[in-house]
């Protein structure tokens, strides 16, 4: 059966890096078929796809028309998994509020858009700005959406004292307290975090997941 699994797994990711819109939603409505296990479906399948679409962009094998389509190819089959994951959580009320982001100057996305979904697969509600945005504006988003949570990407060097300048706008205005701040993205590590005085950082999406449920105590 393992054996099985890792094998649509591996088609789905396929489907992702061939960007078949048709292939993909298939297997989406196939794993609620067989009843797979469906947040295993989206990390180690459509999630993987992405993550090689991403990794072929940066070795400039993959241009932008065939990244942002990789990313609507693996957003639509989530979307025919995700209702029926809410369907089978126990809790419907939601687990917390995250207000997400790829930090200003800042334009990857793809880790943060499988974190969202497997959040949102989770019973998270997220609200999700994109990418290239500024730390004035994810912090005016979180206050105005009354976030418990604030999660802040960085795939470049270059971007990453954005996230410091989040920790340090929200003590600036005397808001810290009110919410937990988890970065993410390749470069980022534990130092950095606690460079920053963040809460937390976390390596891929289902570490993201637990990091979230820990700082909320929900865990």
């Amino acid at each position: 059966m393992v054996l099985i699994m890792d094998s649509i797994y591996e088609e789905m990711a396929a489907s992702v890096v061939e960007l078949d819109m048709e292939k993909a939603k298939s297997l989406a409505q196939k794993a609620l078929d067989e009843q797979l296990p469906l947040l295993e479906a989206i990390e180690k399948g459509f999630g993987e796809g992405i993550k090689r679409v991403g990794n072929l962009w940066d070795a400039g094998e993959f241009f932008l028309p065939e990244l942002m389509r990789g990313a609507q190819v693996m957003q639509e089959a989530v979307d025919i998994i995700t209702p029926h994951l809410e369907e089978g959580s126990r809790a419907r009320e939601t687990k917390g509020k995250v207000v997400m982001a790829t930090i200003e100057g800042d334009i990857h996305t793809i880790g943060k858009t499988i974190v969202a979904t497997m959040l949102k697969a989770n019973g998270f509600e997220v609200i999700d700005l994109g990418a290239d945005v500024k730390a004035e504006d994810i912090i005016a988003e979180a206050v105005k959406h009354r976030a418990d949570l604030i999660g802040v990407s960085a795939l470049l060097t270059t971007t990453m004292i954005g996230q410091k300048k989040i920790i340090e706008l929200l003590e600036q205005q005397g808001i810290r307290d009110k919410f937990k701040v988890i970065l993410g993205g390749a470069p980022v590590t534990s130092k950095w975090v606690e460079e920053c005085k963040a809460d937390g950082y976390a390596e891929n999406a289902v570490a993201a997941v637990t990091k979230a449920k820990q700082l909320l105590g929900l865990s």
